[in-house]
């Protein structure tokens, strides 16, 4: 008897076989279910929808693609158009210290900041480039142009602190909090503030479209490029910012009113 039990101990599989046999059962029973699926999908393709959609759908699709295609090409060379126009006014702080006049303003462009009240990594960089051109005399004001409309987010008030914190004195900073946009802002630098000549604080990618806007409405700018390190999610915003300049060449061809204008307008004579 002892013998008998020994043998069947010994037939009988380990756990590892029972859960490796029941895994390849249940795989076995997916297999099955998903080609009884797929083929009843391929009856009703064949029976139902496989004419009208080569009748009709497949010229249509056609035509859509070509648009696309003929919409991506006209987006890109607009995108090209604005950086091969704007790129030889990239220039560095040394090059730019050294030119003859005077700048009305050093305009450094607003970004993100965080809900602690700590700027982003892109934002940082482009106050102590800002700060850097006013130390190397570029300019004698900085003019922080961002977004303060909400009570809880200020970008404006945190660029003025940085640049405090990093040896420019208060009253060397002007603090522009309806700078909505890059074409607000250099609208803004030209009516509110009076700026005919100006340094443009930004990364590369962004600059191309804001010395785009500033030429088209009349004032000199030049570029001083904020890239100071790699900045995550960047083939995204490059991606973006080719419908942002071709948005952006509209707004500046057609000088369209800023965002405060539109406020303004819509509250009424009271509010102005």
């Amino acid at each position: 008897k002892r013998s008998r039990k020994a043998e069947q101990r010994a037939k009988k599989p380990s756990p590892g076989v029972r859960l490796l046999s029941l895994v390849r059962k249940v795989l076995s029973q997916c297999r099955a279910a998903a080609a009884r699926c797929f083929g009843a999908l391929w009856s009703l393709w064949q029976k139902h929808l496989q004419r009208p959609v080569r009748r009709v759908g497949l010229p249509l699709l056609a035509v859509l693609a070509l648009v696309g295609i003929l919409a991506g090409v006209m987006l890109l060379s607009v995108s090209g158009a604005v950086r091969d126009k704007t790129e030889d006014r990239i220039l560095s702080a040394r090059e730019l210290a050294s030119m003859e006049g005077e700048f009305d303003c050093i305009l450094v462009l607003g970004c993100r900041v965080y809900a602690d009240g700590e700027p982003s990594s892109m934002l940082y960089d482009r106050i102590q480039i800002g700060v850097q051109l006013y130390k190397a005399g570029v300019g004698t004001r900085l003019l922080m142009s961002g977004d303060n409309q909400d009570v809880y987010y200020n970008e404006v008030a945190v660029m003025q602190r940085e640049a405090e914190e990093l040896g420019v004195p208060a009253e060397a900073i002007l603090c522009d909090r309806y700078g909505l946009s890059t074409y607000d802002s250099v609208v803004r630098a030209l009516q509110e503030y009076g700026c005919k000549r100006v340094v443009i604080v930004t990364q590369s990618y962004h600059l191309y479209r804001a010395l785009y806007v500033a030429e088209k409405l009349g004032l000199e700018a030049y570029g001083a490029s904020a890239d100071l390190r790699p900045y995550y999610g960047q083939a995204k915003r490059d991606a973006r910012e080719v419908l942002a300049r071709c948005k952006d060449v509209v707004y500046a061809h057609k000088r369209l009113p800023t965002a405060r204008e539109n406020q303004l307008a819509n509250a009424g004579p009271t509010a102005q």
